[in-house]
């Protein structure tokens, strides 16, 4: 990177969280610490919702993964805007109705303190490890990219969320992501407009006839990932447990200044959430056709661990690898270009056989690129720590940006992980002070000073837990699905004790709480055994109906063999 681009990156990076820190600086009383200002409106709470979900995941690995395998992972996202509507119809009115700070107190108040502790565990776990995950995912990718030591890295970036977020509490979260998700919007948008001067007029028709624009599987397959079905269902599910039962979300949309407030800015996540992550997918589509036509595409795009290898000991092997890509490359380009040609020629015949040759040298080339993958994952193990997949948005920045431009999607990448993880750290050191140090030790009435100190304590060490965990983390999967693959395996029986706490008013707390134990080992069950059996794994996003329906049943069993449940709090 040059002198201009560090200025952009420092400049934007330090800057937001300085301003941050300086704004809240004053926060004294736990309620604004924890709920942040209750005149926030509708606009900051929708943008800090919309932050605290797309992590840098979102925008540096959601690419990748669409060049690799089209734009069907945004079916992930198909049952999205039904769940937000039901969250804003049933949950946000209970949570406001009752002034609870986080959504476990509200267990506590309909079931009893086992369950509520038990909801409040399940969070802090999956949570805790996906903010881990949240701040591994750029410091892995630009550490790589840039020769920075990854430790270094992971621990700047995490200590810069840990000191604004430590600081402010809720109001420095709002206020911070307002302004990150300006740089974010104004750095993809910058990134876009480059990519779409570089590409051919013919792009979007050989994206979709090279298979990268199926939107939609109809497919009734639970083994495939992403299909109409999974998404509406399965997204249904995730999203709803997200949005409705994750303390992340929870507190940013339960501390504005009304109903309508927080209503408002969940529906801006139902509108918006879908359009820009088809935006983002899209951007990894026209990546793979503006590579076709590249004369010097790479065969990995981790370049620094290639080059590593091709000036090594083995340089021989990789350069006979580059070389029969680039041969294979070059008939692909002569192909897609001459099905280009049968397309405008009005010939079906003739465009179904240049279509299928062209799809042939795909085939070809990607064995290769596989093979050079398989050869520098035998030769280096540490490049398994990434999918090649995550470096294919991150190169095109470095090569095809100009300068300034550059500082400003790396500063993107940071931004968005500054915003989710500090999202995620204030919601982990709420729940740790409301759902456990107050449970065991009351909160202190008339001593606000403690009681903030408490909060503050509580969020540095989940900070520093998150560090930590970054810094020993790897993954085999593509980053963004490892972190939605977390969220299926933790959320499903938490979502199922709040379905049975919303609408099954006979359910007590015993039931539901050995009920989520036993829907927790189901899911864990059929996860494992998927893992160790490929032929029986089904997608991931089916774990999330199962789970939550193996939590219901189970409570409406067991409550069958329990005496009947006492009066509780009202959830009407």
């Amino acid at each position: 990177m040059s002198l201009v681009d560090w200025i952009v990156l420092l400049g934007t990076m330090v800057g937001i969280a300085a301003y941050g820190t300086w704004r809240t600086r004053h926060t004294s009383t736990l309620n604004t610490y924890l709920k942040g200002n209750h005149s926030t409106k509708w606009g900051t709470i929708g943008l800090s919702v919309m932050a605290t979900q797309a992590s840098t995941i979102t925008y540096l690995s959601l690419p990748g993964q669409a060049y690799e395998n089209g734009i069907a992972f945004v079916q992930n996202y198909f049952g999205l805007p039904l769940a937000l509507i039901l969250v804003c119809a049933v949950f946000l009115p209970i949570y406001r109705k009752l002034g609870v700070y986080t959504a476990y107190e509200y267990l506590g108040q309909r079931f009893d303190q086992k369950t509520r502790l038990l909801g409040a565990g399940l969070f802090l776990v999956q949570r805790g490890l996906q903010c881990g995950i949240t701040i591994y995912a750029p410091a892995i990718i630009l550490s790589t990219v840039f020769g920075w030591r990854l430790d270094l890295t992971i621990i700047f970036t995490g200590l810069l969320a840990v000191i604004y977020t430590v600081t402010g509490g809720s109001a420095a979260v709002n206020l911070t992501q307002k302004w990150q998700m300006a740089v974010i919007f104004g750095g993809m948008i910058t990134a876009f407009i480059v990519l779409l001067a570089k590409l051919p007029s013919d792009a979007t028709r050989i994206a979709g006839a090279m298979g990268k624009l199926q939107a939609v599987d109809f497919t009734p397959d639970l083994k495939l990932r992403y299909t109409f079905w999974s998404g509406l269902l399965g997204g249904f599910f995730l999203s709803l447990s997200y949005f409705g039962t994750d303390q992340s979300q929870v507190q940013r949309y339960i501390g504005g200044a009304a109903l309508r407030e927080g209503r408002l800015g969940l529906m801006f996540n139902a509108v918006f959430k879908i359009p820009m992550q088809f935006f983002i997918v899209m951007l990894g589509a026209l990546l793979f056709v503006f590579y076709q036509f590249q004369p010097n595409t790479p065969v990995i795009f981790n370049q620094p661990a290639w080059q590593r290898q091709v000036q090594g000991p083995q340089g021989e092997t990789f350069r006979a690898l580059e070389q029969r890509h680039a041969v294979l490359h070059a008939d692909k380009q002569a192909k897609i270009r001459a099905w280009v040609v049968a397309e405008k020629s009005g010939d079906p015949s003739a465009e179904a056989a240049a279509r299928r040759s062209m799809l042939a040298a795909q085939a070809a080339s990607n064995a290769v690129r596989q093979e050079a993958r398989d050869a520098l994952y035998q030769a280096s193990p540490d490049a398994r720590k990434t999918r090649d997949s995550d470096f294919v948005f991150m190169n095109f920045i470095l090569t095809q940006l100009p300068h300034g431009a550059i500082g400003l999607l790396i500063a993107v990448m940071f931004a968005s992980a500054l915003s989710s993880k500090a999202g995620e750290l204030n919601a982990l050191g709420t729940t740790s002070t409301i759902d456990l140090w107050r449970h065991f030790r009351p909160l202190a009435a008339d001593d606000e000073p403690r009681n903030v100190r408490n909060a503050k304590w509580f969020t540095a060490f989940w900070g520093l837990f998150a560090i930590g965990f970054a810094l020993f983390v790897s993954f085999a999967e593509n980053l963004i699905e490892a972190l939605n693959i977390v969220a299926s395996i933790f959320y499903p029986a938490l979502l199922g004790v709040f379905i049975v706490a919303f609408f099954f008013r006979k359910v007590g707390g015993s039931a539901v709480f050995w009920a989520a134990i036993g829907a927790q080992a189901v899911v864990l069950a059929i996860f494992f055994i998927g893992k160790a059996n490929p032929e029986h794994e089904i997608g991931y996003l089916w774990l999330n109906p199962i789970g939550c329906a193996a939590c219901v049943l189970f409570s409406l069993g067991l409550q069958a063999w329990l005496p009947p449940a006492g009066p509780r709090a009202s959830t009407a």
